[in-house]
């Protein structure tokens, strides 16, 4: 499948996953067991180091990678704010910046998170942009000094798939860093989709934790994303516009060869 190099790591698993919504703490070891992921995306606001029992940092294996996100932004000043408090409670120099203030969709607002990721790379973090699908705006990301683009499938925790497949697939085409297909993924299914179309890396977070069976889902997208990518690699068929037989309709025993 080929090691992801990304944030100066070279990844052998293409799955990163989130850690809210479980219906238990002590159920996440088990799904970042089971999804063999290296990568775990925390909200800041869950890192309660005055309380073990209630600190999410207690249930993540130390040898993961932390991804901090800045969710409950609303602004970039306020993204940079929760980046600086998460370098500095030990969390690392890598952060994923959610700037949201549409209350209705929670689309993340284009504008603000470049003035945060120009700012926070400058600062020496490896920022991970999450973003709507814009090409313009993932160009931009690339300028400020992202390490990454992450763009949404569809709205975040509706589980509704890629709905915005073609923005994703222009961007997949034209931007060099690495494309973290972020938010809407609701099965397996369309976490191999992502990856058929060249994303280099899925995150995904409610399609897991809701599930009936968070352990066993968690393989399962471990497993999709992994058959998406050599899929991609083995480069997909052509399409056709008419049906062509796989064995030729000419050339049949003649009678009586038995």
């Amino acid at each position: 499948m080929g090691k992801l190099r990304i944030g100066g790591f070279e990844l052998d698993s293409r799955l990163f996953i989130g850690t809210g919504k479980y219906p238990s703490k002590d159920t996440l070891p088990m799904v970042i067991e089971s999804s063999a992921t290296q990568v775990v995306t925390i909200a800041l606001r869950r890192v309660d180091s005055s309380r073990q029992e209630n600190n999410i940092l207690s249930y993540i294996p130390k040898e993961t990678i932390l991804l901090p996100n800045t969710s409950g932004a609303r602004n970039a000043d306020e993204a940079v704010r929760i980046a600086r408090l998460a370098r500095a409670m030990g969390c690392g120099d890598w952060v994923k910046i959610e700037v949201i203030s549409d209350n209705k969709y929670l689309l993340p607002d284009n504008e603000e998170t470049l003035r945060a990721t120009d700012i926070l790379a400058n600062e020496g973090f490896k920022v991970f942009p999450y973003m709507n699908p814009d090409l313009m705006s993932a160009k931009k990301l690339v300028d400020a000094g992202a390490a990454a683009v992450m763009p949404l499938g569809a709205p975040i925790g509706t589980n509704r798939g890629l709905r915005m497949k073609e923005l994703i697939g222009i961007i997949i085409e034209e931007i060099k860093l690495p494309v973290i297909v972020d938010a809407g993924i609701g099965a397996p299914s369309h976490a191999a989709e992502a990856m058929e179309m060249g994303a280099d890396a899925v995150l995904v977070n409610t399609a897991i934790a809701t599930s009936d069976n968070p352990v066993k889902m968690a393989q399962a997208f471990s497993l999709a994303v992994k058959a998406g990518r050599y899929a991609y690699n083995a480069r997909l068929g052509a399409k056709a516009e008419v049906a062509s037989a796989s064995s030729p309709l000419t050339g049949f025993l003649h009678e009586g060869a038995y």
